[in-house]
């Protein structure tokens, strides 16, 4: 995997193609590009999760590090009375998923970047392949930034190669979020675990 898909401007030339995918059920007609992560279709683990997470609840959503959209979008054609917030360092990233919200319909998709999230929202799920390949202290941060921003009853729904350390993964999130939040493995599929984190209402 190369470096570019976490860079806020790939290098190389963008190609932009057409994309048909299923996504909530329906084949649906999208655009891809060069230059972000799985531009090709969806990656087995953001599909494994896709099958695993139960449908999602709430008034807002946010999906960490969005590349061409499927979970963001996954998640606006769910629960269209949401508000769901896809970010990414990846501008070419950014782009696709608005154009792909467009295409869809979807005009309660909110692509930002990710310093440009209002600092006092909350979310009621959280979906993200997270980006393992950035190295350790970059992911610790990242997660470490949004997991805390569980409203109360909310749940995040992670996906992270097993071989690629989900199960210590899953017991450094449990240790830094402490208590007031309950970190469990969901679902084990084709070498992928899915963590969920809940919030509990007091």
């Amino acid at each position: 995997m190369d470096s570019h898909y976490f860079s806020a401007q790939p290098s190389g030339p963008e190609t932009r193609k057409p994309l048909r995918t299923v996504l909530a059920g329906l084949e649906r007609t999208l655009v891809t590009s060069s230059g972000i992560f799985s531009s090709d279709s969806i990656d087995k683990g953001t599909r494994i999760l896709l099958a695993e997470a139960p449908d999602p609840v709430g008034a807002r959503m946010l999906d960490i590090g969005c590349g061409w959209g499927p979970l963001a979008l996954t998640m606006a054609l769910k629960a269209p009375d949401a508000e769901v917030i896809a970010i990414d360092v990846n501008e070419r990233a950014l782009a696709l998923t608005a154009e792909n919200a467009k295409l869809l319909g979807l005009g309660k998709v909110l692509v930002q970047r990710p310093e440009e999230v209002d600092a006092d929202a909350t979310f009621d799920t959280i979906w993200s392949n997270p980006p393992i390949r950035v190295g350790k202290d970059e992911l610790h941060a990242l997660l470490l930034k949004w997991l805390p921003r569980l409203s109360p009853a909310g749940s995040a729904w992670l996906v992270v190669q097993k071989n690629l350390g989900a199960d210590s993964l899953q017991k450094w999130i449990a240790d830094q979020l402490g208590d007031g939040f309950a970190v469990s493995r969901t679902a084990t599929s084709k070498s992928f675990r899915i963590i969920r984190v809940e919030r509990p209402t007091a």
